[in-house]
């Protein structure tokens, strides 16, 4: 009997251990492979002659550029959210945070959809109210000042989240001491609070900066109709030119944007280095400034930026997708529901794209769960060290740039699997292998914050008591951690939904995903069908978000990021 119990655990060691170095491991481990054979042949590889390109160079400080100052908008756009919402006394606080998460999880083609639909002389709400520029004028967001716009508000939430963390673990003292000597609100917040949370503000930057690195929605709609070239859209070029050497000139581009994220998070570090501050007090209580009469201001300020960055895009997406024509003015006469029609009922790539979005999302979630429940089991209630390694590994494939793992993905499986003989690329596989790769630590987070408050002790009387481990797990710890469970599935799902990223360089005929699909539609001049389909979207996730909203009592804390 003892026998049985310890092949179990070891079983589900192994296959742990084994799932995390093949989803994890292994595309990393094949595009290093890739560029040290390239370099070992010298001046005739694929890597010297696209680094001496200077489309490289010039889509390389595209990227740079972008990057760093939709980083800046950021940080500044996130941390004013988060010192507002964390330190005073504003009113409706959770529905603020809840707004101010949809762009985070709006897919980020649907995001910039939306924005060029509502700017512009075509823009349906703009002509409704006789606002819209005259014909013939250029769109304002097809720029580089577009791109970091839209970038900015896309990882704006990174930061807010990052930054609360640290406002959470600020003890009360601090702020009561520095109260009781008189020292006004904003000298306590340029000498005390500011300078104790910038950790918080370096965090979300670097998460920040390496996400606007690796994001491909955002400047394919807005950068390639004017021949503005990024990194991971010169790599989607080249991957449609299907010219000589197309590989290894691809991961030599994903080379490039990882060393520029290694820099970027190397950085960070040297940033955080000496700002390692060990607080003692009470944390996690609530700061509250008494915002007096200045409350009020503060509220319509927050309200009006929602309304200018999230409400006035949406409506104009919606106003786009109820027109029979863009560009035709929306009135009770014009009015139509002849996209939605179309796209659900008649066009096989739109029912298509939500089969294949839908069932990858489903199943990657699915999947995550059996490798994570285990996964945090060994790392958070064993306490065990080798697994806690393996979650280093675990991180990777999710904070590199999605370009770049979808490269390793693609050397990985250009050719069929040995032995098996089983070909993955141009499958809807190559996509799932990918989407497991990346959304295993967003699976892994709430599921081990769950384990982790768990009390050891449970488990261990009920082994004293002859229980196996497959019985503990199945009727003591998984009934526990189910709520947990049931949010690393949604959240999973949101994630994999609006997805595009990876999805655009691994995509191939009738494997379309609902980020593909939109971007196609759009590049293809249909844009009153790309707006239908970006409003099903967001109404998929907004219905998720609220579900998932209203189960937040029975989840740990930490687990719903738009939650106190």
């Amino acid at each position: 009997m003892l026998y049985l119990k310890l092949r179990q655990d070891y079983l589900l060691k192994g296959v742990v251990l084994g799932a995390v170095l093949l989803f994890c491991g292994l595309p990393v481990f094949r595009l290093a492979v890739e560029i040290s054979t390239d370099i070992s042949l010298g001046m005739q590889s694929s890597f010297i002659d696209t680094l001496s390109r200077n489309a490289t160079w010039t889509a390389a400080i595209h990227s740079l550029i972008t990057a760093s100052c939709s980083t800046l908008l950021a940080i500044i756009l996130g941390g004013a959210w988060s010192y507002a919402i964390a330190l005073t006394d504003i009113r409706g606080k959770s529905l603020l945070v809840f707004c101010l998460m949809l762009p985070m999880m709006i897919p980020p083609q649907v995001t910039a959809l939306s924005w060029v639909q509502l700017f512009g002389p075509s823009s349906v709400l703009l002509n409704t109210f006789n606002l819209a520029p005259p014909l013939g004028s250029p769109q304002p967001l097809y720029s580089e000042s577009g791109i970091i716009l839209l970038l900015g508000i896309q990882q704006a939430p990174l930061v807010f989240l990052s930054l609360r963390a640290y406002l959470r673990n600020l003890p009360r003292e601090i702020v009561e001491a520095a109260r009781c000597s008189g020292a006004n609100p904003g000298h306590v917040w340029r000498h005390h609070i500011l300078p104790l949370s910038t950790p918080g503000l370096i965090a979300g930057g670097g998460i920040a900066f390496v996400s606007s690195l690796g994001n491909f929605g955002i400047p394919a709609i807005l950068g390639i109709p004017f021949s503005y070239y990024s990194l991971p859209t010169l790599i989607y070029q080249r991957l449609t030119d299907f010219g000589s050497n197309v590989l290894g000139s691809v991961a030599t581009l994903a080379f490039l944007i990882g060393c520029i994220a290694a820099m970027a998070v190397t950085t960070q570090h040297l940033l955080l280095k000496n700002r390692d501050f060990r607080l003692n007090g009470i944390s996690g209580q609530p700061l509250s400034f008494q915002l007096g009469c200045w409350r009020l201001p503060v509220e319509i300020l927050l309200w009006t930026i929602l309304v200018l960055i999230l409400v006035l895009p949406l409506t104009a997406l919606l106003a786009s997708s109820l027109v029979p024509a863009f560009g035709v003015q929306l009135s009770p006469a014009t009015i139509s529901f002849s996209a939605y029609r179309e796209v659900l009922f008649h066009q096989d790539a739109t029912a298509r794209a939500f089969t294949n979005s839908l069932s990858l999302a489903t199943s990657c979630a699915l999947l995550l769960l059996l490798i994570t429940v285990p996964l945090a089991y060994f790392s958070q209630h064993r306490k065990q060290l080798w697994c806690k390694k393996l979650l280093v590994l675990v991180d990777l494939p999710f904070a590199l740039p999605g370009v770049v793992l979808s490269i390793a993905c693609i050397l990985l499986f250009a050719r069929p699997i040995p032995i098996l003989q089983l070909s993955l690329y141009g499958t809807l596989g190559i996509i799932l292998f990918a989407y497991l790769a990346r959304f295993m630590a967003v699976s892994l987070k709430p599921v081990s914050a769950s384990f982790a408050q768990l009390d050891p002790a449970m488990e261990e009387a009920a082994a004293s008591c002859g229980a196996s481990f497959s019985r503990r797990m199945r009727e003591i710890l998984l009934p526990m951690v189910s709520p947990a469970a049931g949010a690393s599935v949604i959240l999973v799902f949101l994630h994999a939904c609006n997805e595009l990223t990876v999805s655009a360089l691994l995509w191939s005929a009738k494997h379309e995903t609902l980020g593909i699909l939109i971007f196609n539609l759009d590049d293809g001049g249909e844009s009153v069908l790309a707006a239908a389909v970006s409003v099903l979207i967001i109404c998929l996730i907004m219905l998720l978000m609220f579900l998932l909203d209203r189960k937040a009592s029975d989840l740990p804390k930490g687990v719903i990021p738009w939650r106190d």
